[in-house]
């Protein structure tokens, strides 16, 4: 977990860039330990006091201006260059998960029942090693750095809390450009990889309480059986994607959770279903909720019964800006070599909660490839498998790419 990093190209005669790779190979060692430090540690949720503070401590002696959240264990850090001029967002997320790990590391979570299986632990090092970075370029920088360390991404709305908290007016002008990058344990080491556009899916549940008539399980004319209605409802609703939404604009709906009953023979008073809603536009996620209502009420009326439907709204749509997402490309390229870039084919179904950045800023979400060496990238446990490992080694070429980004924001 601990191989040298990919060799990034320093081919680039553009002096803004220039021993960029060098720098973050320095500061390797500094950023491995901070990863591990948290990855011990894992705290989730939006109040994360262990983290916050071993952020605190990375961040010590360093030329920024830092606050902490009053709403959760945020940490927002400005960076100050000679000269005036505009300020760029960078983001790391600092939450872990509700997973028992089974990695093996000996630097494993201490933490029963929680893990950073999402490789957070390694956003807050790549993050916190960008700003010692671009701390000794100050000279180079013309406007404000914006350090996001971000809690409660894992479904908690951290994002929205920042915000809320005036994230966007914290370095005196609000961004001009925002970036996140995200390792993935399915992506070969040291890859970046995005796209403009839609990025990543738009996260909303729905639960659907069904209500009937109990009765004998050996008599159901006598009862208004509300199995056969929610049973039918998951049907009904693959069919309405099929049929209701465009295939230019696509969605998913997962009936995730099926509960009735209490035991073989009796007909319960209700039955439960509750699932999940993806969409990759906000005109197909109005669209999807409005007809899954109508789906659920309708199937339940032709059983005798009656549906209770809640849609409850996530995370919105993670859109890249259609300038930024291709210039992030082109300087990786820049600053690693073209082997080391990749355009993303198509969105992720996976939701984010930089989507909320993405809707006031102009930005980028991008991928960085973590896949230990030697593993098949078929094979690869996946992004939160309590098994999942990630290439320390692909986390200079984040540490590259968060400095390179702010570098050519700030010329």
């Amino acid at each position: 977990m601990s191989t040298p990093a990919p060799s990034p190209s320093e081919h680039t005669e553009d002096p803004r860039f220039t021993g960029l790779s060098e720098e973050a190979r320095a500061l390797q060692p500094r950023t491995v330990a901070l990863r591990r430090q948290v990855h011990r540690h894992p705290e989730q949720g939006l109040d994360l006091p262990r983290t916050q503070a071993a952020v605190l401590h990375a961040l010590e002696g360093l030329p920024l201006e830092i606050t902490t959240g009053t709403t959760s264990s945020s940490v927002v850090a400005v960076l100050r260059g000679e000269r005036p001029g505009p300020t760029v967002l960078l983001r790391g997320d600092m939450d872990a998960l509700p997973v028992q790990e089974e990695t093996g590391l000996d630097y494993a979570s201490e933490v029963p029942g929680a893990m950073h299986a999402c490789g957070h632990d390694a956003h807050v090092a790549m993050l916190a090693s960008a700003a010692r970075l671009l701390s000794g370029r100050r000279d180079a920088l013309a406007g404000q750095v914006l350090f996001m360390f971000q809690p409660g991404e894992e479904g908690h709305h951290g994002a929205r809390f920042m915000l809320e908290e005036g994230l966007l007016d914290a370095a005196g002008a609000r961004p001009v450009k925002a970036l996140a990058l995200h390792v993935s344990a399915t992506v070969a080491s040291g890859v970046v990889l995005t796209r403009p556009g839609p990025m990543m899916a738009s996260a909303d549940t729905f639960r659907v309480l069904v209500r009937g008539r109990g009765g004998h399980g050996g008599m159901p004319h006598d009862a208004l059986d509300p199995v056969p209605a929610a049973a039918a409802m998951v049907g009904a609703l693959q069919t309405m994607v099929a049929r209701r939404v465009s295939v230019h604009r696509p969605a998913v709906v997962t009936v995730g959770r099926i509960e009735a009953g209490t035991t073989n023979n009796v007909i319960p008073e209700t039955a439960l279903l509750e699932g999940t809603i993806r969409t990759l536009s906000e005109e197909t996620r109005t669209l999807v909720h409005r007809e899954l209502v109508a789906v659920c009420e309708h199937v339940a009326a032709a059983h005798g019964c009656a549906a209770e439907v809640e849609v409850t709204p996530g995370y919105p749509v993670t859109v890249n800006d259609a300038e930024v997402a291709p210039r992030l490309l082109e300087l990786a390229s820049t600053v690693l070599g073209p082997r080391w870039v990749a355009e993303a084919e198509d969105p992720l179904m996976g939701a984010e909660d930089f989507s909320y950045v993405l809707r006031e800023v102009p930005g980028a979400m991008a991928f960085l490839g973590a896949c230990p060496r030697g593993v098949d990238l078929a094979r690869a446990e996946p992004n939160h498998s309590g098994r999942a490992l990630f290439d320390e080694a692909a986390l200079e070429h984040g540490v590259v790419v968060y400095s390179a980004f702010a570098l050519d924001a700030l010329r």
